[in-house]
């Protein structure tokens, strides 16, 4: 292994995706020294990178926005916030409209109009572009570089990172005057394009820090894909007729509302999809905007269109979820001095409430988030003092087992994949399920705890992306479980109806003795102040 590399800034950036680069650009126009450090290659990593992504993106004129913020209150399990998704509006429709000059975004123009169209972009271009901007503006990025703990200071403020850089095979040390987690969530290895990079690693520096999260039990979001693939683009399956294995239609299944009932039947059966409901239009306009889902289809001699494929549902999590480090304030400040949060890696409670999706609010968030994450950031580090005084790293589990290595990450990993990948644990919950295999989390992290660790870099990267696939499932089914109805995406079999006495956020947070405590909406709390 190399010389350890040593390292100061105002402001570091972990993460490399789209909530990462708009932290890095608006912490470095308030002047702010910038360094981010990716786990991947910034630009081509990550669940954005490979997709076309819808954004939510509405003109500032009151009636469309009023119709924009009503269109998922309901699926949200009223729980959104109407100051949140106020500035996220606010916040998307500046920045798109700057993608498209500063960073040279080339959108599309209706042919009708000339109007440009900025409601979605195509994930690699705009990835490449935001890349190109952090580099104008001076933002200093080290690729293949993943964070494995964060560095605190004797008051407990988060003061850096420290983690390792593949290519280079050299650990590094970052103090910084404040850090922005732009991580992205947490999707267990499952495969789900884009998702691999994408463990939990932000949420397990911040528990190690003391941080609380939000939404937890809104993370059971699963994607629609053609069995053996891992291609997601579930907004297409809405134009697509379901199947039985005897050919059956099946009634009500959908990829939108009507999931579940697919799931149930991958229980017993084969399903298969067909979209018979695009038509000669429509069929074009899939094909120019997602190329690389029909790529897997030609290769096989398939026309989706008019053939049958068979179809599996993939585990996304987090990322597609809702739950995530809770935000404090309207910097996405934590609850740790020093450490702010940004994308998937934060709560979207505040503009989803319990349900997201794909695209749209996702991608809003992550640029929204990201700016008002760096900005904040930046100003913090002003009042930091950074490079002085002894600093610590906060990390454990996988980094400094407390007995001798006695569990390998595979093992670990598996042993959790087990637990949080079935759709019958954690897409169509039920207390009965839910239980024992929390249970068996807990009994895993013990070991972990106890056994899981790693000499070279490489060993340590897999050690702690199992730490926090495990710790991340752990705090989603303690929140499951206390949440005893049927909320946003959050569904129990054992408790179907909306409970309107659980109208409020849970909390959680720790990692050896994890907790939940409910807490008010901001309108609720508006109203009882009042």
């Amino acid at each position: 292994m190399s010389e350890i590399l040593q390292a100061s800034t105002d402001v570091l950036i972990i993460g490399g995706g789209p909530a990462a680069c708009w932290a890095a650009i608006h912490a470095r126009e308030t002047g702010a020294d910038v360094v981010l450090v990716d786990k991947g290659y910034c630009g081509t990593s990550g669940a954005t990178a490979p997709s076309g992504t819808g954004v939510w993106y509405v003109a500032p004129e009151a009636e469309a926005r009023a119709a924009a913020k009503a269109s998922r209150e309901a699926l949200g399990g009223y729980l959104a916030d109407h100051h949140w998704m106020d500035r996220v509006l606010d916040q998307t429709y500046t920045n798109m409209n700057r993608l498209a000059v500063e960073g040279r975004y080339p959108f599309p123009v209706d042919p009708a109009t000339g109007t440009p169209l900025r409601t979605g972009v195509q994930g690699p271009e705009y990835m490449r572009r935001m890349r190109a901007w952090l580099t104008r503006i001076g933002v200093r990025v080290h690729d293949h570089s993943p964070a494995l703990e964060l560095l605190v200071d004797e008051s407990g403020a988060v003061r850096g990172a420290a983690g390792h850089q593949r290519q280079l095979d050299r650990d590094y040390r970052i103090t910084a005057g404040a850090v922005v987690l732009a991580t992205g969530g947490c999707a267990f290895l499952s495969r789900a394009l884009g998702t691999n990079v994408d463990t939990g690693d932000g949420a397990l520096m911040a528990a190690e820090a003391g941080a609380r999260f939000s939404g937890m039990e809104f993370s059971n979001a699963y994607a629609l894909v053609p069995k053996g693939s891992t291609i997601t683009k579930t907004a297409y399956y809405g134009y697509a007729t379901f199947f039985g294995a005897d050919g059956r239609v099946l009634e009500e299944a959908g990829s939108a509302r009507g999931r579940s009932v697919i799931a149930r039947t991958l229980l017993q059966e084969k399903v298969f999809a067909q979209l018979d409901r695009a038509d000669a239009t429509v069929q074009a306009q899939m094909r120019v905007g997602q190329p690389n889902f029909f790529l897997q289809f030609d290769r096989r001699g398939i026309d989706p269109f008019t053939q049958r494929f068979e179809i599996d549902l993939l585990a996304e999590g987090t990322v597609r979820g809702t739950g995530g480090i809770d935000v404090v304030d309207d910097d996405c400040a934590t609850t740790v001095p020093g450490l702010y949060v940004a994308g998937d890696a934060a709560t979207r409670e505040r503009i989803c409430g319990g349900f997201t999706g794909g695209g749209s609010h996702n991608a809003a968030w992550a640029m929204s988030s990201g700016s008002w994450a760096g900005a904040g950031a930046a100003r913090y580090a002003r009042t930091a003092e950074v490079g002085t005084g002894a600093v610590r790293g906060l990390g454990g589990v996988g980094l400094r087992p407390e007995g001798g290595p006695s569990v390998s990450a595979a093992e670990v990993v598996a042993a959790a994949q087990a637990e949080l990948l079935p759709i019958e644990h954690n897409f169509l919950r039920h207390g009965e399920r839910l239980r024992p295999a929390l249970a068996r989390l807990d009994e895993l992290w013990s070991a972990a705890s106890d056994g899981l660790g790693g000499s070279s870099g490489d060993e340590r990267i897999r050690a702690r992306q199992a730490a926090a696939i495990t710790a991340v499932g752990r705090l989603m089914y303690r929140s499951a479980l206390a949440r005893t109805e049927t909320r946003g995406m959050s569904k129990r079999a054992d408790h179907p109806d909306l409970d309107p006495a659980q109208h409020h956020h849970l909390l959680s947070g720790g990692l050896d003795a994890p907790w939940t405590d409910p807490a008010p909406t901001r309108e609720r709390a508006l109203a009882v102040a009042s």
